[in-house]
């Protein structure tokens, strides 16, 4: 028997040989490229009127989707009935709206869509749990009384985010911020979302996969069938797509399809179930204080700060998102501070005027920047006209709020993933050769999820998650935060990469790259994108731009 290897068994073992050079070109080489050269329309670029006013339309109809969810999964669990239901749906658009047009104009300048925001969900649950066994004459006066307190909680904890972003911390945090977390905190805004995408669709699978079928064909496939269509295929194959399978589900409810299947397939499945058109008003201005007194309770106004900081996190990290697929460069810290102020300012205004959760930049909308390819700040102020008119004439808006869910989920699919794309992209600005940087980022995607999804899963219907403890308080703000993907990954991201070797490693980490963008003057392109039209700059303090 013949041996090999090393002879000197009393000893270590000689080091390995070097690796054989594999830096050899076998194929063209992708220089990182700044800002996307493939979009039709950049942010400060805009489409011709009619054509803006139809992607508008889109941005609307996305931004409905996410509204219905969230109020069909708060209403009926408050006590609200169907008209309850319309009116919770007509704030929250008209709040909507009015927030994305102060955030366009004044705030991060990004054509991000406020939408509703998920994270209040923890903290709404549990004032509806703290209700459960009120003495209420009616389930309409439970509701009552449910709003109200949200509408008190919300006002006092929008001062969290006033205070953070006026005072400027919250830029200075974002300072922090490196190329490789920004892989993993946009990356998990969208797959932090994964039950809106096929989980949701797989609720009418029938109506639901056809629309994601059809959608990616169109959008892709038909444009190289069909001569000189490619175009129009890309920026409204949504709306063609979303109207064929709202008819095939119209026609299989007529049919009576859905005539003898369980109630939750009818209500995910029938175009009849939503009783939106029956109950929302014609005309109905959202006005301040509109369902009574706000009623302020210390445990909720906490629980709700935790929901506030939350909604602050996946904020930044969607402006970040908006910034790529809409051809800026990335918001220096002074603008995400301004950003973040102002969103504290529109939550005290859905406080007072009453919405049943704050809102959050859209992740949903901002997918459909890279389906479109068109990133226009004016696009997405033209569609905050569709959502303040649908709200205030609430029987045109409740027509497309009857759209199933699943088809929105079908569409979810396609706009979410572009988002996990723009946040993979930024590894092009980092060494990913780096085992270093492999272990920062695989952890923070890892943990991101898998976190977020075991306080996900152990939260009951009545909103008590893992943590519990004798302050009901306390435990709603740590099942807020940890309940969110991208607010668990930026923090575990952020505390490694700044204490793992972070000066040795600055170049690995991008940080050369990205800190020019960080501060006010640092490139040119910053003041191009960001800052105020001179109409608004001579009436704002210089120290607030």
């Amino acid at each position: 028997m013949v041996e090999t290897g090393n002879h000197n068994h009393g000893g270590a073992a000689p080091p390995l040989p070097p690796p054989p050079n594999l830096a050899v070109s076998r194929g063209p080489t992708w220089a990182p490229v700044e800002q996307l050269q493939q979009l039709h329309y950049c942010i400060q670029s805009n489409p011709r009127w009619v054509e803006a006013v139809i992607l508008a339309f889109e941005h609307y109809i996305v931004t409905l989707g996410t509204i219905v969810l969230v109020a069909n999964t708060l209403v009926p669990r408050m006590g609200g009935d169907h008209g309850d239901k319309a009116r919770v749906i007509q704030s929250l658009l008209f709040m909507s709206g009015v927030n994305t047009l102060l955030q366009t104009l004044v705030g991060s300048r990004l054509p991000s869509v406020m939408g509703a925001s998920w994270a209040f969900i923890v903290p709404v649950l549990s004032i509806i749990n703290d209700t459960a066994d009120g003495n209420f004459s009616t389930e309409h006066d439970r509701f009552l009384y449910i709003m109200r307190t949200i509408q008190g909680s919300l006002i006092v904890s929008s001062f969290i985010n006033i205070i953070l972003g006026f005072s400027k911390v919250w830029g200075n945090l974002t300072r922090f911020l490196s190329p490789l977390i920004i892989v993993a905190y946009v990356s998990v805004l969208g797959l932090g979302l994964f039950l809106r995408g096929f989980p949701m669709l797989a609720n009418c699978v029938e109506i639901g996969l056809p629309t994601l079928i059809l959608f990616v064909l169109s959008q892709q496939y038909l444009k190289q069938i069909v001569p000189n269509a490619d175009t129009v295929l890309e920026r409204y194959s949504l709306l063609l797509c979303i109207g064929l399978s709202w008819t095939f589900a119209a026609i299989l409810t007529v049919a009576g399809a859905y005539n003898n299947v369980g109630e939750q397939t009818k209500l995910s499945c029938r175009t009849d179930r939503a009783y939106l058109l029956t109950s929302a008003p014609w005309i109905k201005i959202p006005y301040p204080f509109q369902w009574g007194t706000p009623i302020f309770k210390a445990s909720h106004i906490f629980g709700m700060m935790g929901a506030t900081l939350v909604s602050s996190v996946e904020s930044t990290g969607a402006f970040y998102a908006a910034a790529r697929l809409s051809g800026a460069t990335p918001p220096p810290a002074h603008v995400i501070s301004r950003s973040i102020g102002l969103h504290g300012l529109g939550l005290l205004l859905e406080g007072i005027i009453g919405s049943a959760v704050g809102t959050t930049a859209s992740i949903e909308n901002i997918g459909l920047f890279g389906v479109t390819r068109i990133g226009s700040r004016r696009v997405v102020q033209i569609s905050t006209g569709f959502m303040i008119f649908f709200s205030i004439f609430g029987k045109f808006g409740a027509f497309f709020a009857s759209i199933p869910l699943p088809i929105f989920a079908g569409i979810y699919c396609v706009l979410l993933g572009i988002v996990v794309a723009v946040g993979i992209s930024f590894t092009q600005f980092v060494n990913t050769n780096s085992m270093r940087n492999q272990y920062v980022l695989g952890l923070s995607l890892f943990l991101g999820i898998s976190v977020a999804e075991y306080f996900v899963l152990n939260t009951t219907s009545d909103g008590h998650g893992p943590v519990k403890s004798n302050a009901g308080w306390f435990n709603d703000i740590l099942n807020a935060i940890f309940s969110s993907p991208p607010t668990v990954a930026v923090i575990v991201g952020v505390f490694l990469d700044n204490t793992l070797e972070a000066k040795k490693s600055a170049a690995e980490r991008g940080v050369p790259w990205w800190k020019p963008f960080q501060e006010r003057k640092g490139d040119a392109r910053n003041e191009e994108f960001y800052s105020f039209p001179i109409r608004f700059a001579e009436f704002i303090p210089s120290r607030f731009l």
